[in-house]
């Protein structure tokens, strides 16, 4: 965690600038000063009684320094240094556990959910199916040296990709578990990407604020024969990754 002082700081009151503007000035001060990637800020309790002000003025500097790219702020854990920005290769063979892997970073998996859905028109279209086919479902987190960067949510065609889920028992790989439908090989078709506010779940998921935005890209993954075998809608903490196409 930062230390800071208890003793209470000097803020230039009645001078004509905010004091929660002081307050984020002096808080990025002492970040710049060397304060590692990931530590976390003292509460706001301590920030209030620092500088003798009031928690909704804490609370509008943090958000100032959140804004700015400084912070990220994690419901009901608090606010901490926010990390670099893990680039993340939009190409026609994107792997997640390689392109982590090549950020030297760990990355791991963790499956949310499982299970069959009907295909409604924008998937179907998609994947090139009628509309109202079933189709798996697959629902995953996935991590860089444990902190979450995206939430995929694939869907791959049944019959054709009935052994995934239980390939997914004994791995979180998407890779893996269309290896075992024997889909050895995949490349990415395209990607649509938008930006919005996360859901209450999503925020949750990603350990970020609410109010800050989410990378959304739509991507469709085909067989060496064109064949379409994956399509994902995954959502990016729009602080902590930047995506990078290649040609």
């Amino acid at each position: 965690m930062i230390e800071v002082s208890m003793t209470g700081a000097a803020l230039a009151r009645g001078q004509g600038v905010a004091l929660w503007r002081q307050i984020a000035a002096t808080v990025e001060r002492e970040i710049a000063r060397g304060k590692g990637a990931g530590e976390r800020l003292p509460t706001e309790a301590a920030l209030t009684a620092r500088f003798g002000v009031n928690r909704h003025t804490v609370r509008r500097a943090l958000e100032d320094l959140e804004a700015r790219g400084l912070i990220r702020v994690e419901q009901g854990r608090g606010a901490f240094v926010a990390e670099d920005m893990m680039d993340y290769l939009l190409g026609p063979r994107t792997r997640f556990s390689e392109l982590v892997r090549r950020q030297n970073r760990e990355p791991a998996g963790r499956i949310l959910r499982v299970g069959e859905t009907p295909a409604e028109t924008q998937l179907a279209q998609a994947l090139g199916i009628r509309r109202g086919r079933m189709v798996l479902r697959i629902e995953r987190l996935g991590l860089a040296s444990g902190r979450p960067v995206v939430i995929g949510t694939h869907h791959l065609p049944l019959p054709r990709c009935a052994l995934a889920a239980e390939a997914l028992e004994g791995q979180a790989s998407i890779t893996a578990a269309l290896a075992a439908c024997g889909i050895a090989d995949y490349r990415r078709r395209s990607s649509r990407i938008t930006a919005r506010l996360p859901t209450p779940e999503e925020a949750d998921l990603l350990q970020q604020s609410r109010s800050r935005p989410v990378l959304v890209s739509e991507n469709l993954n085909v067989d060496p024969d064109g064949v379409a075998v994956d399509w994902t809608l995954a959502v990016y903490p729009a602080g902590r990754v930047q995506f990078v196409v290649e040609p």
